[in-house]
């Protein structure tokens, strides 16, 4: 079927009707001890979102951000029970993945969503920080691409993740597009390929393809501001607005108004930023 491409912007939104119990959403992921990405932000955007959120934690790091310094991971098997105690007692209606680090978590963690059948997951596949360092090892990259992508109900790279996915360079938002649809038809799974690092650009577009229609999602972009955990932001809120019953493009769209938002609301902490959560 031929695809066609949208350019979709904010713009007001009219909510679902509220529920008498409160939705749940999941976050598989590493802790940030600065706050400002990982289960903390994860967190944080759940809640924003009227969502209460549960936690499954695989790595703990010592980081702020401008460096990582450690990284511990968590044995599988604690993660495995971790997600077994949440799903146990709660009836999760989204989640998403952040920081995995090894391919044994990966497993675990596959394993875990496999078994129950879950498909409202976003990965957003953590690779390197901001700062650079790497949060995902390189003998984790193929059970990454074969066990878990092909899992989810959509992927959200960055400009260097996709890169890496798609083992081609990116530089203008034509790539963008063409990254979108070549991933989306490798791993049969819609993706998300953000450009907000994109060079040259005078806004910040995000491309979805879910196989059958290109849309473009388009925000300011906010100039002179480091958005350490936006993407971890972004994917939480994706997650957060499946979880409440959104469909895909209408959860990406609420999801890039609110960490636009977020963005060009950062507070300053001493001599970082962060996002207004």
């Amino acid at each position: 079927m031929q695809s066609s491409t949208r350019a979709v912007t904010s713009g007001p939104v009219t909510g679902l009707k509220r529920r008498n119990t409160t939705t749940v959403a999941l976050t598989v992921a590493g802790s940030d001890s600065g706050g400002g990405a990982g289960i903390q932000a994860d967190l944080k955007t759940f809640r924003a979102h009227r969502v209460f959120g549960t936690s499954v934690i695989t790595c703990v790091t010592a980081q702020n951000p401008k460096r990582v310094s450690a990284v511990q991971a968590i044995e599988p098997r604690i993660v495995a029970e971790q997600m077994g105690r949440v799903f146990e007692a709660f009836p999760v209606g989204g989640a998403k993945t952040g920081m995995l680090y090894d391919a044994a978590i990966i497993e675990t963690v596959v394993d875990g969503f496999a078994r129950r059948k879950f498909r409202k997951l976003v990965v957003d596949p953590v690779m390197v920080a901001t700062s650079g360092a790497l949060l995902l090892r390189k003998d984790a990259i193929a059970a990454l691409k074969t066990q878990l992508l092909p899992r989810a109900a959509l992927v959200t790279p960055n400009l260097a993740e996709a890169e890496v996915l798609w083992q081609r360079s990116i530089h203008t938002l034509d790539d963008l597009g063409e990254a979108a649809r070549a991933l989306a038809g490798r791993f049969g799974v819609p993706f998300l390929v953000k450009g907000g690092h994109l060079p040259g650009v005078r806004r910040a577009v995000d491309v979805l393809y879910d196989g059958r229609e290109l849309r473009q999602f388009s925000g300011p972009l906010v100039r002179n501001v480091k958005p350490h955990g936006a993407g971890c932001t972004f994917s939480a809120a994706i997650a957060a607005n499946l979880a409440l019953g959104y469909r895909l493009a209408e959860s990406v769209r609420r999801a890039k108004r609110f960490v636009t938002k977020a963005i060009r609301g950062s507070i300053r902490l001493g001599k970082h930023a962060a996002l207004k959560i």
